[in-house]
């Protein structure tokens, strides 16, 4: 009788869609408009099963119906790994030669952990607040600026991904072409920028205008094959490259410029080259400041995790963790031997961009060849997945109730592409990106938004409850990491700017 009663309350709530803003979050997943209540399952635990009904409905109204999911538990761990693995992976031996091994391994357990559990945040927010919709999460706990905030970041974090798909052509498109053709002259089509140019209005262009992308959302396997491959491949070479490296001069200068060692042209000759095979355990040095946000920004899936906590298969909150808690060790892993592997075989010569510092060794290597090839296929072929959203995202907060236009579809996605490509162009290397992106847009998304929005759906426990105090700490360490990082790296940016003008200044 008791169940009788709740599913016949749970069928008179309505939820307001917000224009369909559903569709802003991925594409890679889809998922219908109607937003789905757990309350159905008998299994499922007791708090799951408590919504908080919209008062404020808007003009879309409809009886709330339960969809079932068709996902496998093995297939959403599968496909949440893919959401996880990115581009970040190549930033983490720069990030690991930067912070030693021990205080890297130290940081990627506390990300891992802490994304963990602002992953335990959205789900509880969710069941609590009968939404499956990051956005919409925003608007039914502050909102229009609660939407606004939460589609920004996730904006924010989309842009810095394609940044580093398209930074990933800049650097090995080059590369592929140059062993083909046996070397460069200064040809155009070796230049890194007009490439990124070429392949963005050619290949890109086209399949982002297309109005479904669903497809698409297949390629994600293929990257996380590629990076699997890639994995391998790190390890193999580590055992092949010996210790210390047969660079030139140039190298080893480049290499200590970009660690910020103040190393006269008298004594860059006679570096012990002992000491550089020799790994080193905690390092600090003006880069160590990039290691949080890059380890941010390689963990943030959360704009996924809702859509595939209502396609999983008989899904209850405890099942959706447990995917979370796969998926998360599984990169966990990959991530510590990718950074592991690298490092221990570059040592203070790895670059923000680990397949591009063995261009430096390998003109033309078959292996690393294909897996040139096969990244750059991946990251080509998702870059439109990354921009979807986006543009949904624009078109629902600007033009939410008019009907497509193709003009406006074509004048949008013109513009991203082409922010984009600027950004590509002129910042000078992927590490700012992850370096910005990881401590802004990343940081709201795994801590400040899942606590935020926790902390004000989440009516049934009290402020002063265990769980409300870890989620304010949360909150609060959020905030710390996001102001903190910005301003180091603000400050690094200005150091490395005055740096270079007295050098030109000097005649250097």
């Amino acid at each position: 009788m008791k169940q009788a009663t709740a599913k016949t309350e749970m069928n008179r709530l309505n939820v307001t869609t917000e224009d369909d803003s559903s569709s802003t979050n991925s594409t890679e997943y889809p998922y219908p408009k109607k937003v789905p209540l757990n309350g159905q399952y008998s299994d499922i635990d007791a708090e799951s099963q408590n919504f908080l009904p919209e008062h404020n409905l808007g003009k879309k109204k409809y009886e709330t119906e339960y969809h079932q999911g068709n996902a496998s538990f093995g297939m959403s761990v599968f496909n949440l790994g893919n959401a996880i693995m990115g581009s970040g992976i190549l930033g983490l031996s720069y990030a690991m030669a930067n912070t030693g091994i021990a205080l890297f391994v130290i940081l990627l357990v506390a990300v891992a952990i802490f994304s963990l559990y602002s992953v335990h945040l959205l789900l509880k927010t969710a069941n609590e607040g009968g939404a499956l919709v990051y956005e919409q999460l925003g608007y039914k706990a502050f909102g229009m600026p609660g939407k606004l905030a939460a589609s920004i970041s996730i904006t924010m974090q989309n842009i810095g991904a394609m940044s580093s798909y398209l930074y990933i052509v800049k650097y090995e498109l080059p590369t592929v072409i140059q062993a083909f053709m046996g070397g460069s002259n200064g040809e155009w089509y070796t230049n890194g920028d007009y490439l990124v140019l070429l392949v963005s209005f050619t290949i890109i262009l086209p399949l982002s205008l297309l109005r479904n992308l669903g497809y698409l959302g297949y390629t994600s396997g293929l990257s996380l094959l590629c990076m699997v491959f890639f994995l391998i491949v790190v390890i193999i070479k580590k055992f092949q490259i010996p210790c210390p490296l047969h660079l030139d001069e140039n190298a080893v200068n480049e290499s200590l410029k970009l660690l910020n060692m103040s190393l006269t042209n008298s004594n860059t000759s006679a570096v012990d080259y002992n000491d550089v095979c020799t790994p080193k355990y905690f390092v600090f040095n003006s880069q160590t400041v990039y290691a949080v946000p890059i380890l941010t920004f390689a963990f943030v899936c959360h704009p996924a995790i809702l859509p595939m906590y209502e396609e999983l298969k008989d899904r209850s909150r405890r099942k959706m963790q447990g995917v979370a808690n796969v998926s998360f060790l599984a990169m966990f892993i990959m991530y510590l031997l990718a950074a592991l592997f690298g490092y221990l075989t570059f040592n203070i010569h790895v670059e923000d961009e680990l397949l591009h510092t063995y261009s430096k060794l390998y003109k033309f290597d078959v292996l690393l060849l294909i897996v040139r090839l096969a990244v750059l296929t991946a990251v080509t072929l998702t870059v439109p997945v990354v921009l979807f959203p986006i543009r949904t995202s624009i078109n629902q907060l600007l033009c939410a109730s008019k009907e497509f236009s193709w003009v406006r579809h074509t004048i949008i996605t013109v513009i991203l592409l082409a922010c984009t490509n600027a950004l590509v162009i002129f910042v000078p290397a992927i590490r700012d990106i992850f370096g910005f992106i990881g401590s802004s847009a990343a940081a709201m998304l795994i801590f400040i938004l899942p606590s935020a929005f926790y902390i004000k759906l989440v009516k049934k426990e009290s402020m002063k409850s265990v769980q409300k105090i870890g989620a304010t700490c949360f909150l609060i360490g959020g905030f710390v990491v996001m102001i903190g990082c910005m301003s180091l790296i603000i400050t690094n940016w200005i150091r490395n700017a005055s740096t270079d003008s007295e050098g030109h200044a000097n005649g250097h």
